[in-house]
């Protein structure tokens, strides 16, 4: 029997009520529904300093980017809701990548990212949907060996475009997102069949 796809879903934002949290439990909803295991974390539990090679050369990797290292290797899927911020990813989102990635003693380069399958997603205010920002961070995570798939989506004016359960408004975009997650369930699944 096939192993169950492992997805890490998360938002690269660290706002209470951020439209791509909301987004990215929509899209993890979908991969459950295709037969993925999903672990939504949110990365205000993890604080982590900027990263700093001197830091981690004086006092190891935080806590906090261990244990977050720790999930990205457990899982073989990752979808990411990624805010943009002056056309680009966040700071939050770009340090958790920075943290995540540092090599410990004995372990592959990358094992955290390399040979994992994404999809990225975003919601923005703006008349982008957060598109200028998914350029970004395709490039980052194709650099460090992760297969981004083709697919996404970028909500425009989110701040009109959720329901107060979370949900979004219109039909098509709701089953658009949850696609997402489902195509990402499935491309797993295929790639570790």
């Amino acid at each position: 029997m096939p192993k169950q796809p492992r997805i890490l879903a998360f938002a690269g934002s660290l706002r209470r009520d951020s439209f791509n949290k909301q987004l990215v439990r929509i899209a993890a909803q979908g991969a459950r529904t295709a037969g993925a295991e999903v672990t939504v974390i949110d990365l205000k539990d993890y604080p982590l300093p900027v990263f700093d090679e001197d830091l981690e050369r004086e006092s190891g990797a935080p806590e906090n980017a261990r244990r977050l290292k720790q999930l990205f290797v457990e899982h073989d899927g990752l979808l990411i809701a990624s805010p943009e911020y002056n056309s680009s990813i966040t700071a939050v989102l770009k340090n958790t990548i920075d943290w995540v990635s540092r090599p410990s003693p004995g372990e592959p380069p990358l094992v955290a990212f390399a040979g994992k399958v994404a999809v990225v997603l975003s919601a923005s205010p703006g008349a982008l949907g957060g598109l200028r920002g998914l350029v970004h961070l395709r490039a980052i995570l194709g650099n460090i060996g992760v297969i981004v798939l083709p697919d996404q989506t970028a909500i425009s004016k989110a701040h009109e475009a959720f329901a107060a359960d979370g949900s979004l408004k219109e039909i098509r975009q709701q089953a658009t997102v949850e696609k997402l997650g489902a195509t990402l369930a499935s491309a797993v699944a295929k790639l570790r069949g």
